[in-house]
């Protein structure tokens, strides 16, 4: 009888057949982890525009490397959220517009030229953003003295303002929406349906850790999905050195998000892992385990720089592509099937 309940029968559980509460797990999710998140991302986002301003206001060495700082600590939190595709975020595809690489150098020197043009269009995802920045900030010249005269040029400096102020703007409307009225639409649609939240919700999971974390950062640049291996395609291009740091946060994230564990303070509630131990599949948690700690460590043997590392010793790319695939099977037919919840996106990996 309480298994089949509905959900308006059964507040906070779920109608899904198997007793599981999966609205505890909504909750956890929510309160602890993505709305933490967010919150730390638009505070960093804010350290970013001041120090933006502060550059702008006075180009020089030391003001440059204040922005550079704060755009990555930006970048590190934003690993924590790329992943929650859900929501307002799906609505104004925020993903799109925080981080598309390769970003076009083209597009984004034929906006500065122009002094005109809708960042928030289609047509200029791969202009924005942290990838935008990256160029900006590291590549727009080729080398900091010539970057700084680049600042002297009132269109490059609009164009850098206008590129962190649109990334703070939208992160709030994200952030926002949750603190309003998406956090209890969330938590409350815990029905086994294809568009329930928690469906979605790990639908979006799975389909983050196969693209956005295994084939973007890593098996795309490694030469997985063409004939030659691609250096250029690498995320933190223009900084070189960031690459590495950006997917062991990616990597970090995702692990701590299967697990429960709390955005900064780690303390673990209802989860992936603990939905999983309901359904007596202590098997495929402890398989689990072993595979993220194996795919941090071919990460960790990595070049700080992925663009080198693709060129020099690509084997320890694809060695690393390897490792997060057997995580992507895991996670998408055996956990998904687990669950009882049907994949909601169509790939070619032959999975």
């Amino acid at each position: 009888m309480v298994a089949c309940s509905s959900s308006d029968d059964n507040p906070g559980g779920g109608n899904n057949g198997d007793g599981y509460n999966r609205g505890a797990l909504l909750i956890n999710m929510a309160d602890n982890i993505i709305i933490p998140a967010f919150q730390d991302l638009d505070a960093k986002l804010e350290a970013l525009k001041s120090s933006k301003n502060t550059f702008i206001a006075a180009p020089n060495q030391v003001n440059l490397g204040e922005v550079r700082t704060a755009w990555l600590e930006a970048y590190k939190v934003w690993q924590y959220v790329e992943m929650f595709n859900i929501g307002k975020a799906e609505a104004i595809t925020y993903a799109f517009q925080m981080n598309v690489y390769p970003t076009s150098t083209q597009d984004i020197e034929a906006n500065v030229a122009s002094g005109s043009y809708d960042l928030e269009h289609p047509n200029n995802n791969d202009a924005v953003g942290f990838p935008a920045l990256d160029y900006m900030l590291f590549g727009v010249d080729v080398d900091d003295a010539a970057i700084l005269t680049k600042y002297a040029d009132a269109k490059y400096a609009t164009y850098l303002s206008d590129l962190v102020d649109q990334m703070k703007s939208l992160t709030s409307i994200v952030l926002s929406d949750w603190n309003t009225t998406y956090r209890d639409e969330f938590v409350n649609s815990t029905d086994n349906t294809a568009t329930s939240a928690l469906n979605k919700f790990t639908n979006d999971y799975v389909f983050y850790f196969e693209k956005g974390l295994r084939a973007n950062k890593i098996g795309i640049p490694a030469g997985n999905f063409s004939a030659t291996p691609l250096p250029e395609k690498v995320e933190g291009l223009y900084s070189d050195v960031y690459s590495k740091t950006l997917s062991l946060e990616a990597l970090k994230a995702a692990e701590q998000l299967f697990q429960g564990e709390a955005y900064l303070t780690n303390a673990k509630g209802e989860s992936f892992k603990t939905y999983l131990e309901f359904l007596k599949r202590e098997d495929l948690v402890s398989t689990l385990n072993t595979r993220f700690v194996e795919a941090d460590a071919k990460l960790q043997v990595l070049n700080d720089s992925f663009y080198d590392q693709v060129n020099t010793d690509n084997t320890k790319m694809t060695q690393a592509y390897d490792a997060l695939q057997k995580i992507v099977v895991l996670l998408k037919v055996d956990m998904l099937q687990a669950f009882n919840i049907s994949v909601d996106y169509v790939d070619a990996d032959g999975d």
